[in-house]
């Protein structure tokens, strides 16, 4: 009744192969994505830097090509703070997701304005949701918030005007009800939501 042993050449192959399995593609260096959003004028153009936090854009960079951010809504604007948004307009997706989460990256570029940063609960809790810095938010740093990425200047009043669904509640609408009802449940309860349409790698 004794495993055979595996043999430690063996061993050591079958750890890479698992490792390479639940990792994300390696993002390039330097990328610029356009969010169309909902918006008449809506376009949105960031500037990736993989550098500043290689994790989190390898992520990113797996959600935008496959899809993940297309037809989301913006579900959180805090005026003079953030926008925030990633929660996937079906609740199948977010279920793929949930649970996925990525190991946190070291901070290495402010939470200057216009910069894009993942969302989280806790430490090694990032999956899918972002937010957008609004003005200097440098005191997000010390929170183990890590930018990979900025707005392009002149596309950051498409961000700051996107529609804000729920003025004098700082916490957006209820993310679980998002999560698991979708499109249909946030556009009969919020028919002014901004959306981001579609998420694109300019080429």
């Amino acid at each position: 009744g004794n495993q055979p042993e595996i043999p430690t050449h063996m061993k050591a192959l079958l750890f890479l192969c698992l490792v390479i399995g639940v990792a994300s593609k390696a993002a390039p260096d330097n990328f610029k994505v356009e969010f169309t959003t909902s918006n008449p004028t809506g376009k949105i153009v960031l500037n990736i830097t993989r550098e500043w936090a290689p994790i989190g854009t390898d992520r990113f960079y797996e959600l935008v090509t496959t899809g993940f951010y297309n037809d989301c809504a913006f579900f959180r604007y805090v005026p003079d703070f953030v926008v925030q948004f990633g929660i996937a307009g079906t609740p199948a997706q977010n279920n793929k997701w949930d649970k996925k989460s990525i190991k946190d990256d070291p901070v290495k570029h402010s939470n200057t304005k216009g910069t894009l940063v993942f969302a989280d609960a806790g430490p090694n809790t990032r999956t899918t949701q972002l937010f957008i810095n609004f003005r200097d938010n440098s005191g997000l740093d010390g929170q183990g918030f890590a930018p990979f990425g900025e707005v392009i200047e002149n596309t950051l009043p498409d961000a700051t005007d996107l529609h804000n669904p729920t003025p004098g509640n700082s916490n957006g609408v209820n993310q679980q009800d998002y999560t698991t009802k979708g499109n249909a449940w946030i556009k009969k309860n919020y028919p002014h939501i901004s959306f981001l349409d579609k998420a694109t790698i300019m080429q």
